[in-house]
């Protein structure tokens, strides 16, 4: 097997794995907010740490892998392949798992907890930092209003983000593949 379709192999391999912990730790996620989170801090501490700190640890270990695996050296462009396709099969089998079953199947009625919980958590921060009502009610009815837009999808609406989002993957594959390549050593005959 070459080197290009061991990088592609494992693209797909590892963009499974990553599909798969992503999509978990989204649907963990919407637990923690509509079950575990009772304060303002854990609430905006939660997306952090579940869809920016452990994503990128898992990105950075499955890409170390992979240049392990295709024998400890790619160039930038083999590495931004391999990474660019781990990224798009992740993506899409989180639009299955995360948006398809889990949002249309498993909870429909996602949006309305998460707005309970995030208004009830919001709230109670508020009142223990001693707003006034006013002000409390404005906030929430801001916090309604953005929530409630977040349900008008439509297939256009779809089709555009999935281009953007395939974009902002290719971008950071680049940006990963220059940062994990790595040439084998070049040797000079004196």
């Amino acid at each position: 097997m070459t080197i290009d379709k061991k990088i592609k192999v494992n693209g797909i391999k590892s963009g499974f794995i990553l599909g798969a912990i992503i999509s978990a730790l989204s649907i963990f996620y919407f637990y923690y907010v509509t079950s575990l989170v009772k304060s303002a801090i854990l609430l905006v501490a939660g997306p952090v740490f579940f869809y920016l700190f452990i994503p990128i640890f898992a990105i950075v270990f499955l890409c170390f892998d992979a240049r392990k695996r295709v024998g400890g050296y790619w160039s930038a462009r083999q590495a931004t392949t391999g990474i660019f396709i781990m990224f798009a099969i992740a993506y899409f089998i989180y639009l299955i798992a995360v948006n398809l079953i889990f949002y249309k199947v498993v909870e429909p009625d996602y949006l309305h907890k998460t707005q309970v919980a995030s208004v009830a958590a919001r709230t109670n921060f508020m009142k223990q930092n001693g707003a006034d009502q006013k002000t409390i009610d404005k906030t929430i009815a801001e916090m309604n209003k953005s929530i409630s837009n977040q349900g008008d999808v439509t297939i256009g609406s779809t089709v555009l983000w999935i281009g953007i989002y395939i974009m902002f993957i290719f971008i950071f594959a680049l940006i990963f593949g220059s940062l994990f390549k790595k040439d084998p050593p070049v040797y000079q005959a004196s």
